[in-house]
């Protein structure tokens, strides 16, 4: 029996162990030294875990000189076709390269998501390939990408595994553009816009980097931390809840950070398991369900807020620091008007997301579209959004 479809079986059942039943990998990036691994080859939906090829793609490029920061991102028609989460900007909106990376890395936006591959690469399909090459190039062995954002598709896989190969490119490589990781919130007009990740402001160290969910990969994390100048990251992936991958990171890292775990002489090219094969786990029957939806929302505060059941993960007690962002402040050539062409900037109205007010909504309506109080946009069940 796949260990998918035995996790997807425990966490049903309610078995014990349950909730530790998923892929999971803490190193240290630096080395790349692994501390902890369990199920790093199972193949997995990598939700807006994808995001992150996305931003390193979007720096190799900015390294090379294709384009810079004051690059014009335009929102085009394919754009503004992709589903939730977005920032819900109409067609032919214009913005920078660098705020477009902080939407995608803190909304976990998918229109701008697609709107940003197409002004690296020129059109979605070409971005998409260049996103495959350096999957290829890090030795990402059982990863496939179809689309930016990450949005849920059979044919879009990866392992905890790769995903930490792809997070310590970006640690490495990329260490000057490390602070777009831990970005607190963004705000824009009158709304401000925390990140997925929980950890940032919360957990001792929290840096980064990434939040993934879709009802098939249930909910991922990508979770990195800086003590005493020694940085640890954690991948965790398929849990039940918010709750659940961050509890589960913050563990590892802590557990790391205080030398209660190691894997012996182990380090990312060397993670041992069988590489997977077959399609990606569908956790859908299990994360998806009215009742695992009430199970989420039971132990949360009268505000909805998230209580946590373990004190590595504190209380955010002030605003989270955030980085303004919008249209405009662009410089130079469009490459999506260069390679598509004006066609594919056809401008039409499109409503502009609208700041939450949980005054609207029951408890029930916030619990299905996956809400936290005064600020998420609401987001249909069956398209849930993939941050």
């Amino acid at each position: 029996m796949p260990a998918w479809i035995a996790a997807a079986l425990a966490l049903a059942l309610g078995l014990p162990g349950a909730a530790n039943a998923a892929p999971a990998l803490v190193f240290e990036p630096a080395t790349g030294t692994v501390l902890h691994h369990e199920q790093a080859h199972d193949l997995w939906s990598p939700a807006s875990l994808t995001k992150l090829m996305t931003a390193y793609v979007t720096f190799r490029a900015l390294d090379a000189g294709e384009l810079t920061l004051r690059s014009p991102v335009r929102v085009t028609a394919n754009a503004v076709s992709t589903p939730p989460s977005r920032m819900g900007y109409p067609s032919g909106s214009v913005m920078t390269i660098d705020n477009a990376i902080k939407m995608v890395i803190v909304r976990s936006a998918n229109d701008i998501a697609v709107a940003l591959g197409e002004a690296v690469a020129g059109s979605e399909a070409a971005f998409v390939a260049r996103m495959n090459e350096e999957a290829a190039r890090l030795g990402m062995t059982n990863t496939n990408f179809v689309n930016p954002h990450g949005l849920h598709d059979e044919q879009q896989y990866t392992t905890a595994r790769d995903m930490a190969v792809l997070a310590r490119a970006l640690r490495t490589e990329f260490a000057d553009r490390a602070d777009y990781f831990s970005i607190e919130a963004i705000s824009f007009g009158e709304q401000l816009i925390p990140s997925y990740n929980l950890l940032l402001g919360r957990f001792d160290g929290a840096d980064g980097m990434k939040t993934g969910f879709v009802c098939a990969s249930g909910f991922n994390l990508i979770a990195s931390a800086t003590r005493g100048g020694r940085t640890l990251v954690a991948v965790v992936m398929g849990t039940e809840s918010q709750k659940e991958r961050a509890e589960k990171s913050a563990t590892l890292l802590q557990n790391g950070f205080s030398g209660a775990v190691s894997a012996g002489a182990v380090d990312l090219d060397s993670v041992p398991g069988t590489d997977a094969d077959g399609v990606p786990a569908d956790l859908r029957p299990v994360v998806c369900t009215e009742e695992a939806r009430a199970a989420r929302w039971d132990g949360r505060d009268v505000d909805g807020n998230i209580v946590f059941d373990t004190d590595l993960i504190g209380t955010m007690d002030r605003e989270p620091r955030a980085a303004r962002v919008g249209l405009g402040g662009a410089e130079g050539a469009s490459m999506t008007a260069i390679v598509l062409g004006d066609a594919a900037i056809d401008a039409y109205p499109v409503p502009a997301p609208r700041p939450y007010r949980p005054s609207l909504a029951s408890e029930a309506e916030m619990e299905r579209y996956q809400l936290r109080p005064g600020f998420d946009v609401p987001v249909p069940l069956d398209r849930p959004e993939s941050g």
